[in-house]
């Protein structure tokens, strides 16, 4: 008679919060490399043509949730530019140095500044990195529990659950639970 063996203790899940940080992580770093390819591009567009515009401070930062507003004129129109890099000391009524794209008035920057929006450079800048070093840990993670699960005990079971529905179509069990047969039929319950 051959000996017994010890059944194996199941599997450990890996927590959802892994396989969420990962993609919030990831997320993050493309939404901040967007943004710093962004700031990049108007300077660039900026310097390559510049078109220089006396513009006036119309609100200052009051907080978290406001950002200075410097209003200009280009091309006969009057335009606004918000979360400028603006001198220190400045004042509601104030004037301002502002350079343009001769192609995109709407990309502006303070004179002798090379990013639109400084803060937003930085913030890519930090936040990026960080990012992508969240996102390889929690890769890592994820792969090691995987390489760490048993294979081939037969544990393995795949779930599927799939729901099919339209507008305006009844549900399918109408509000009832499902009867699903059971071996043995009804008596099998008792």
């Amino acid at each position: 008679m051959p000996p017994a063996t010890a059944p194996l203790p199941p599997a450990k899940r890996l927590g959802r919060g892994w396989y969420l940080a990962a993609v919030l992580s990831a997320v993050l770093a493309l939404g901040m490399c967007l943004l710093g390819w962004r700031q990049a591009d108007q300077a660039d567009r900026i310097t390559a043509n510049p078109v220089r515009v006396e513009g006036t401070v119309t609100q200052l930062p009051g907080g978290s949730g406001s950002y200075s507003q410097v209003g200009y004129t280009a091309e006969g129109r009057r335009l606004t530019a918000v979360d400028l890099w603006l001198p220190h000391g400045a004042a509601v009524g104030d004037p301002v140095c502002l350079e343009h794209a001769a192609d995109d008035p709407g990309a502006v920057r303070v004179c002798g500044k090379r990013y639109p929006q400084p803060v937003g450079i930085t913030l890519a800048r930090i936040s990026v990195p960080v990012a992508l070093l969240c996102l390889v840990l929690c890769l890592a993670r994820i792969v090691r529990h995987r390489r760490s699960r048993p294979a081939g005990t037969g544990r393995t079971r795949v779930r599927t659950t799939m729901v099919l529905a339209a507008e305006g179509m009844p549900a399918l069990t109408h509000g009832k639970r499902s009867r699903r047969r059971r071996k043995g039929g009804r008596r099998a319950l008792r």
